[in-house]
């Protein structure tokens, strides 16, 4: 039903059409093809190439790009999804010990780096639907042995992030937001870290990766996935926004369609409290609103979602963020690194090159770029991409580690992470511009009271 649903939207079958038959002496006028842009008959072998298992000439282990951007869980990957595969390959293999489920491979198993393809640990991908992403540490980060407190040999770094959608891609990417001091990709790209450029490159980079393709695709094969992808959208008015933008219409649809008196309360909400940074058709934009002050907030964030999560150390506690749970905390690791210009810290001002320890469970695009120092908002450590948000509600559990199950838990963290914010602001100073559309006061933060009407405006995206 799904690939008859795609293929019917790409209104191609790669078969050659039938010869228009003459009525009375003219030919019809044929329908249009509607491919969102695309070349129809590319959408159509993008989506086969994404259901295909074994595309030809690469000798890959047996996935395809549905095994972790499940249709039935809107292209992402859910906990629970990956828990029922598992469980059913289970009483499968109980009848049959061959019986196989090619998103439980060796690579994305706890133990890969020990065990290699013997591997078979697939707890971070059952509890969290969490995926292994290598990282090769930069020449001025190394990391901590926890037996001898002392740096290691490791010239690579595993990290545990969710599967994000990939519907609206069109949408996203990079854009002509905020720039951001240094690359790749200073005004975003696609991955959680911006990393990657073109959904070509994406698509690319997870062949190898995670399929484990013994041999480079060819650019065909990932332009018809680009095209596909492009054409997925999560409901009928965002592609009609998408298609009005594309073709330079005006005015531009408004993808949230009819609202609610409640639901409307709610995207005001969010104009104040989230539209900075989740500007944009896409949502995935920082930009300076009307309102916002000179300063405007930064391209990359962090947002607080990494682990050990901060604590405030003032009694009663001016902030209070949800701990991890356990199987997120134990995914932590001490880094020490080589800082990357002078940096200010509570002993006093440190010299470029000095040496100081971090923890995180995922420095984000500090471990693509090695850029660590100087005003905490302004160097790489533990910085992400601005995702988009919409069909948000059809794609829990949220964050790069999937460490809110849900809108109300995703929405209780930014309450509490604006608090952070404004705890740590410098009394008597500027106030942070992610907390102020007026330079002035501290204003942005959605309030408990405005909780319920900013959830269910984010249901209705």
């Amino acid at each position: 039903m799904i690939c008859s649903a795609l293929m019917l939207r790409a209104n191609t079958s790669g078969v050659p059409p039938a010869e228009p038959v003459m009525v009375n002496g003219s030919t019809p006028a044929q329908p249009a093809h509607d491919c969102g842009g695309e070349p129809c008959d590319a959408v159509a072998r993008g989506l086969l190439a994404f259901f295909d298992r074994r595309p030809k000439g690469l000798d890959t282990n047996g996935r395809a790009c549905i095994d972790c951007h499940m249709p039935t869980d809107s292209f992402q990957l859910a906990p629970a999804s990956v828990e029922a595969r598992f469980r059913l390959l289970q009483a499968r293999r109980r009848f049959n010990p061959g019986a196989d489920d090619p998103l439980f491979r060796p690579v994305d198993a706890n133990d890969f780096r020990v065990n290699g393809e013997a591997a078979n640990d697939f707890t971070n991908l059952r509890q969290s639907a969490l995926i292994r992403i290598p990282f090769a540490l930069p020449p001025n980060i190394r990391l901590i042995d926890p037996a001898t407190n002392q740096p290691s040999s490791e010239t690579e770094v595993d990290v545990w992030r969710s599967v994000p959608t990939v519907n609206d891609v069109a949408l996203t990417g990079p854009d002509d937001g905020i720039r951001w001091g240094r690359g790749p990709n200073p005004t975003g790209g696609y991955q959680m870290d911006g990393r990657i450029t073109t959904l070509q490159e994406q698509a690319a980079a997870a062949f190898i990766t995670h399929a484990q393709a013994t041999s480079e695709p060819l650019p065909q094969l990932l332009n018809d996935l680009a095209s596909f992808q492009r054409v997925l959208f999560t409901s009928q008015r965002v592609r009609a926004m998408a298609d009005a933008l594309r073709e330079g219409s005006v005015p531009v649809p408004d993808a949230d369609g009819p609202l609610t008196v409640l639901e409307e309360q709610g995207k005001a909400v969010f104009a104040r409290a989230c539209s900075q940074c989740h500007g944009g058709p896409g949502q995935s934009t920082p930009q300076a609103t009307p309102t916002a002050p000179p300063a405007p907030v930064v391209r990359f964030h962090t947002i607080l979602t990494q682990c050990p999560r901060p604590v405030d150390t003032m009694t009663p506690a001016r902030f209070v963020l949800a701990p991890c749970a356990p199987p997120l905390a134990r995914l932590a690791r001490t880094y020490e690194i080589a800082l990357s210009v002078p940096t200010q810290t509570p002993g006093g001002l440190l010299p470029a090159g000095a040496k100081v320890r971090r923890v995180s469970s995922d420095p984000g695009r500090a471990l693509i770029t090695g850029f660590v120092g100087g005003p905490p908002a302004l160097d790489d450590w533990d910085k992400f991409d601005v995702p988009g948000l919409r069909g948000i509600a059809r794609t829990a559990p949220y964050f790069h580690n999937n460490s809110a199950a849900t809108l109300e838990e995703m929405v209780d963290h930014y309450i509490e992470f604006f608090k952070r914010v404004r705890a740590n602001a410098v009394p008597g100073g500027p106030v942070p511009p992610i907390a102020t559309t007026d330079g002035v006061h501290f204003d942005r933060a959605p309030t408990p009271e405005e909780r319920a009407a900013l959830i269910a405006y984010l249901r209705k995206l």
